[in-house]
Parts: C-alpha cells; structure tokens; sequence
C-alpha cells in the first residue's frame, strides 16, 4: 500500500455491539467493553483498507449479571479456553453508494473460523480540537451463532425457542489516525 496510514480505534467514542431476540418477541442487547483493532489505509482512502480487530469475550456486557455469566461459560464464549474474537478482513471496498462500503472478513470466534459479510459507513473524516485526524464508521450486519458452536438454546412452551440464532452485529467505531 503506498503512503500506508495506520489507524486505531479509540474506544472511549466506539461501541462494540450486538443484538438477539429473546422468547421471539424482542430484542435483548449486549457490548463488548474491551476491544481493538489496527486499520491501514492509503493515506485516508479507506477503499482496501486492512483491518485487524479483536475484543474479549470477558468483556460481555448485556445488564445482567447472570446472563453475562452464561455468555461466557462453555455454552457460549467458553472464555476459560478461548481468550479472544477476532476479525480479519479479506476485502474493503466500495459498494457503489457514496461513503458505502462492503467489508468481507474471517471473524473466529471459539476456534472457529467462518467468512462474513459486513456493511460499513463512513460517517466522515475530522480533525478535533487537539489537532487529531478522527475517522467515524458504522458497521451492522448478521451473523448464525451456530455456525460458531455458539448451540445453547431451550424451546419455549409456546412453541419457538428461548435465543434466536441470528445476532444483529451494530458497532459505531471512531478511528485516531497514528502519527
């Protein structure tokens, strides 16, 4: 990449999130309180940017202690065996709509290393007030826990099942370009 750009996240402005339906009917949300990444861009062109992102599964935070507890046992996170997620992209590129992108990548998550698809936007490019360069995105999009052993689940009388296995993917992650 000529004139590469390194970029962090600064994680007091981003926010790691995801969402899954509960009993069916509505949405239980969660964050993710420790995270980074290393993003390379050619200068701030972010078209085939690489990105190296990992948070710990530790970290899981959805407002309930005890559903946090679960998240990180051996039915989902298993976080006494597998100390990181990470996501490395494949391909960055423009899908064709100012400011819109397509970032495809391997997200691992116990081990288990599976191809995903993820729609990012750019929100925009900024110098704040102490004269540092900030980029701002947000990145949504849909993955199948079971296709990272993530199986638990109860049926539920009324027929369905306690957690859905789609997770809605929802991150606003602002990056410091390094000096």
């Amino acid at each position: 990449m000529k004139n590469e750009t390194k970029w962090s996240v600064d994680p007091a402005h981003s926010e790691i999130a995801f969402k899954v339906k509960h009993l069916m009917i509505s949405n239980v949300r969660g964050v993710f309180r420790e995270f980074g990444a290393n993003v390379y861009s050619n200068d701030n062109d972010f078209e085939s940017a690489k990105i190296d992102f990992w948070m710990n599964p530790s970290s899981v935070d959805t407002n309930e202690e005890k559903r946090d507890g679960h998240l990180k046992s051996p039915d989902f996170f298993d976080i006494g065996k597998f100390e990181k997620i990470t996501f490395i992209s494949d391909c960055f590129e423009k899908s064709g709509k100012i400011n819109l992108f397509k970032l495809r990548g391997k997200l691992t998550i116990k081990g288990i290393t599976n191809k995903i698809l993820l729609e990012v936007e750019l929100g925009g490019i900024i110098k704040d007030p102490y004269g540092n360069e900030k980029a701002g995105f947000s990145v949504n999009g849909k993955i199948n826990r079971k296709d990272w052993g993530l199986n638990w689940n109860a049926a539920i009388e009324a027929g369905g099942v306690m957690v859905s296995d789609e997770v809605g993917i929802n991150c606003e992650v602002e990056l410091l370009k390094q000096k």
